[in-house]
């Protein structure tokens, strides 16, 4: 491969590339999905810079790419294992503004899809990787990098890497655009189906029917006005996260306007605190609510769906690597987002996110990153893997 010559033009190098998540619904918005090309571009970058590499597949076509960095042995000491780990797939470039693969560098910006989510922090921390060289294995800590497939939708890939790798290392420095704050914490998510039944007829004689999108509207908004407020009860609040949230994504049921509803679907959306999951989870409190709701004849029946379950991050700020964080300037805060922390820390791998960008231009019709904002990145995650012991 030919070798850029600064992070600006590694990160358009990666823009370049599509690495659209293929799952999902939706409109991709490009014919070439997947993250393989960008792995095996990465990877031919960190072999450049001495790593060794393996792409390890996840599912067919669809790698995480590990590079490791072979280190000096001092005094007969084991250096700390610390983990890079951006991921490298995006969310779809239906609707975009901007050419999504250009790369643009016009008013101080790179723009196209990933710029900020999350090939910017790619890019810096790879950068990183470049600029210190020879100096890697001298280094008081032994490195690692991983990007990860699969981040924007049930994340197989950190799911997978925890699995396989979770004794061998021991700090992770997940790349999101936090603002070079250090993520500490963030929330979990529930994606949960709700369906109710009904009994199809005439819509001339609703009588002789039952409506089961009637059904769900009321179990919606017993969920909506009282099931939100417990949520915000005292003991499942965090300090730094808040309280737990609730959103309702979608409904869908019947036929034909002329027919009573036999069927009815909602999908919501939950982000937990790590108190609610340790006081049971959403999933067990929900359906306790339900199941008392529907004992005392306030609701009909429903039946529940998991769709998506992912855990919390509550990666303790006492960490000592967390700590040494602090003490380079990056201040320890929550997020209302999920990302790959929360599997490699339940792993366990202690996680935090920490990059360069702002979430705020994450998933935009325009997304870019400020070119500062990423040479900025760059330096200080060098710093970091300089400081780090």
């Amino acid at each position: 491969m030919k070798m850029p010559q600064n992070v600006v033009e590694l990160l358009q190098d990666l823009i370049a590339i599509p690495s659209v998540n293929p799952e999902g619904s939706g409109d991709p918005g490009t014919a070439q999905t997947g993250e393989e090309a960008c792995a095996c571009y990465i990877a031919d970058f960190l072999r450049q810079c001495g790593a060794e590499v393996v792409l390890e597949e996840v599912v067919p076509n669809r790698p995480n790419v590990i590079g490791h960095f072979a280190t000096t042995i001092s005094e007969g000491k084991k250096k700390p294992r610390i983990l890079f780990a951006p991921h490298t797939d995006t969310v779809s470039v239906a609707g975009m503004t901007i050419d999504p693969f250009a790369g643009e560098l016009r008013d101080g910006k790179i723009w196209g899809r990933g710029a900020s989510d999350t090939k910017g922090t790619m890019a810096a921390m790879l950068w990183a990787f470049h600029e210190l060289g020879g100096r890697l294995a001298d280094l008081d800590v032994e490195l690692g990098f991983v990007g990860l497939m699969g981040e924007e939708i049930s994340q197989p890939g950190s799911r997978h890497f925890a699995e396989h790798h979770g004794d061998e290392w021991d700090f992770a420095i997940v790349g999101e655009p936090t603002e070079l704050d250090v993520v500490c914490q963030h929330k979990g998510c529930t994606w949960l189906q709700l369906s109710t039944q009904g009994q199809a007829a005439h819509g001339s004689t609703p009588e002789r029917g039952e409506n089961a999108i009637m059904a769900m509207v009321e179990i919606l908004q017993k969920i909506d006005r009282e099931f939100r407020i417990e949520l915000k009860a005292e003991k499942y609040k965090n300090a730094i996260l808040g309280s737990p949230t609730v959103n309702i994504g979608t409904i869908q049921g019947g036929a034909k306007t002329n027919i009573v509803p036999d069927y009815c679907e909602a999908t919501l959306d939950f982000r937990e605190t790590p108190e609610l999951m340790a006081a049971g989870g959403l999933m067990k409190i929900l359906q306790s609510y339900l199941s008392k709701q529907l004992g005392e004849g306030k609701l009909p029946e429903v039946v529940l769906k998991l769709l998506v379950e992912c855990s919390a991050l509550n990666t303790d700020q006492e960490n000592p690597f967390v700590k040494q964080l602090g003490e380079l300037g990056a201040r320890c805060i929550g997020a209302p987002w999920f990302c790959d922390a929360a599997w490699l820390a339940s792993g366990g791998i202690p996680a935090i996110a920490l990059g360069p960008g702002s979430i705020a231009q994450a998933h935009t019709e325009d997304e870019w990153i400020e070119r500062k904002a990423l040479e900025e990145g760059a330096a200080f995650y060098q710093k970091i893997m300089e400081t780090l012991s």
